[in-house]
């Protein structure tokens, strides 16, 4: 069975429980972002986040200044709703918006012309329900492995004695979302069914980067940040 949903593509991978702030500065966002708020208070304020696998956040414009179609941004197949928390609305009409991450789907079709955003048919994915001896046996081992990798990504010490979830789920979303990664590498991790399997995944990744680190000693810059201009001072 499928549902329909508004989907918003991004160059990041949003996780079930985590915060995502987002700035709306495209008209066919804004319109999204009014479209969600103008739905009855009992009603889910939900949209789609997809990450990019080929393609730009941002519309590119002809030379009226209108976005020209966004036929050749792909998508991935897996995304994670993002529930609207918050909304502000800006003098020049865009929004600043707070959502959460809520559930994963799989994309089963794009509707590029049903309106000013894309739509998409949306399978949703399982999620694990009761105790999991062997997702809690991995979730002890991860907690000390990211704590080790988050001494050689932190500078602070007092940054490191936050609490951790003791949830083998959420702390699997956590440190998928949290971890110095490729966006390939998150999507990898969020389109795995079996939170035992993820938690697995992450102790790979994570001693993987930890190794890494301790021969250069030097964080990776993701290469998106490499292809951006530099901002403004």
């Amino acid at each position: 069975m499928t549902a329909r949903l508004p989907v918003f593509p991004l160059g990041t991978v949003l996780f079930p429980g985590l915060v995502l702030p987002l700035h709306i500065f495209e008209e066919r966002y804004r319109a999204l972002v009014r479209h969600l708020v103008s739905l009855p208070e009992d009603a889910p304020r939900e949209f789609g986040v997809v990450a990019i696998r080929a393609g730009w956040e941002v519309a590119p414009t002809g030379p009226d200044g209108q976005p020209l179609p966004d036929g050749d941004v792909t998508l991935h197949e897996v995304g994670c709703t993002a529930e609207l928390r918050q909304v502000t609305e800006r003098p020049d009409g865009g929004f600043d918006i707070v959502t959460v991450g809520k559930r994963r789907f799989r994309i089963a079709g794009v509707d590029r012309a049903a309106e000013p955003y894309l739509t998409a048919d949306v399978e949703w994915l399982p999620e694990p329900g009761g105790p999991d001896e062997v997702a809690d046996l991995l979730a002890a081992r991860v907690i000390s492995v990211f704590r080790q990798y988050l001494g050689l990504i932190r500078a602070d010490p007092e940054e490191l004695s936050e609490q951790l979830p003791e949830d083998p789920t959420v702390l699997s979303h956590l440190v998928a979302a949290t971890a110095v990664l490729t966006v390939a590498d998150r999507q990898r991790l969020l389109a795995i069914d079996d939170t035992a399997a993820r938690l697995r995944a992450e102790l790979r990744l994570l001693n993987r980067e930890a190794a890494l680190l301790r021969q250069v000693r030097a964080v990776p810059v993701p290469l998106a940040e490499l292809a951006s201009p530099p901002a403004p001072n």
